[in-house]
Parts: C-alpha cells; sequence; structure tokens
C-alpha cells in the first residue's frame, strides 16, 4: 500500500504563477475555473486575477504545488465566492479540491466573519458537480451565461454555510 500523501497550504506566490498556469489543459478546463481568461492562460492573466481577489491560495502535496483557488468576493460578517480552483492534472484524484475547498471555508471563516461560501460551477464541469455536493453544498441556482464560443451553458450555484 501507498503512503498517504501530504497534503499542505499556503499563500499562493509570484514564483507560483508558471506552475499554475500550466494546470488547465484546455479552453474547455480554463472556462471552467477562470471564464474572462483567455486560451492558454498566461502568468499576466493570473496575476491580474490575483491583484484583483483575495487569499489566493495554493495547496502542495508533498511539497509540489498541486492545486490553486481564491475568494473573488468576500462580504465580511455575509459570505464568500470561492473562484479560480484548479488541480494540477498530475494531482487530480488525490484529494486535492476537497483538502484546497475546506482551507478556503477556513479562511473565509477567520478572515471574513463569513457565514455562507458560494461556489459556482458550469453544467460540463461534471468533476465539479460531483465535488461541491459531496462537500456539503446545496443547489441555490442555476443562471444563464454564454461560453467562448457564444453557447447558452448553465452557471450551476451552490451555498453552503460556513
Amino acid at each position: 500500500m501507498s503512503p498517504t500523501p501530504h497534503l499542505s497550504h499556503r499563500p499562493a506566490a509570484a514564483a507560483d504563477l508558471a506552475e499554475i498556469v500550466g494546470f488547465p489543459q484546455n479552453a474547455d478546463e480554463l472556462f471552467f475555473c477562470y471564464p474572462k481568461a483567455d486560451w492558454p492562460l498566461s502568468i499576466g492573466q493570473l496575476a491580474a486575477a490575483m491583484a484583483e481577489r483575495r487569499d489566493s491560495t495554493v495547496v502542495l502535496l508533498d511539497g509540489r504545488v498541486a492545486g490553486f483557488a481564491n475568494f473573488y468576493q468576500w462580504h465580511y460578517d455575509d459570505h464568500c465566492a470561492l473562484g479560480n480552483l484548479m488541480v494540477a492534472p498530475w494531482a487530480r484524484g488525490h484529494g486535492v479540491a476537497h483538502y484546497l475547498v475546506a482551507v478556503m471555508e477556513q479562511l473565509a471563516r477567520e478572515h471574513y466573519h463569513a457565514k455562507r461560501m458560494q461556489v459556482s460551477c458550469f453544467n460540463a464541469n461534471s468533476a465539479g458537480l460531483l465535488l461541491y455536493p459531496k462537500l456539503g453544498y446545496a443547489l441555490s441556482d442555476v443562471v444563464e451565461r454564454r461560453d467562448p464560443k457564444g453557447q447558452r451553458v448553465a452557471l450551476i450555484q451552490f451555498s453552503k454555510t460556513l
């Protein structure tokens, strides 16, 4: 039996960006985690997102950057909205997303006294749609959006009491 992978986290640093931009493997994956970005994800685009968002965090799997997320909304004593959640292809299936969501929930409580966390997931993102309910998130809304090709897609919104 292989040893349990060691997961830890820390604030994201500029030195992490070159690795993180390689996490989305195609334009669809990039759309799921950062709909406003243009494929391929660049260090400049990710740096801009980090500058306008809060609590950009990386997860380390056995010491290697394996996941990234931040908040695109943060409302004191109310809620935070999780954004830019992405996991390195080599680290998928090792609990990185579960761990990262739990870390972000804790940051929302500690930094913003948030009572709820909101997450959004596009209808074609089956990994996300399977993840969030498993972590206690409940459907709160379905909103129409457009993908980069102009096609109608559903943005499925979930919420969880913290």
